[in-house]
């Protein structure tokens, strides 16, 4: 028999968990779900909003909701979890609806950002076609007008 996984799971604040005595791990990535048994191979894979399950010696399932993280398994049986917050908890239903309003979230500012980065290109694409349109003699005038030549 394989010794037991060792799962860490920690934030920069704290360590969620530390438990050597883990039978196995089920997590997602960009990709999609996995499992970890002892004697996995070597891996690090980036994390998005998700919930990590393990079961332990005792055959009791875990669940902990990382808002996205950076998970390694070395040496076949070290798992690490670095995230920047975890929750813990005994209720998957609502670990899963959290997890749920995290990428929500996570949407609309990354549709805000795309938004935003829009209108500044749209902004700068306007100012050099009024530059270049206008027919300025120098830069300087283009930039600040007659008065700053003067």
């Amino acid at each position: 028999m394989r010794p037991p996984l060792h799962l860490t799971i920690t934030t920069p604040a704290a360590v969620l968990v530390d438990d050597a005595a883990v039978r196995s791990v089920r997590a997602e990535d960009e990709s999609g779900g996995f499992g970890i048994l002892a004697g996995h191979a070597d891996l690090l894979t980036v994390l998005p909003a998700s919930v990590v399950r393990w079961r332990g010696d005792d055959d009791v399932e875990h669940y902990c909701a990382l808002r996205g993280g950076v998970m390694t398994v070395a040496e076949g049986r070290l798992v690490s979890i670095a995230c920047r917050e975890g929750s813990l908890g005994d209720d998957l239903a609502t670990l899963e609806a959290r997890v749920a309003n995290l990428r929500a979230s996570e949407t609309d500012a990354d549709r805000r950002h795309r938004v935003e980065q829009t209108r500044l290109h749209a902004q700068a694409v306007r100012q050099l076609i009024r530059l270049l349109g206008t027919g300025p003699t120098t830069t300087a005038e283009a930039l600040f007008g007659q008065e700053a030549t003067r």
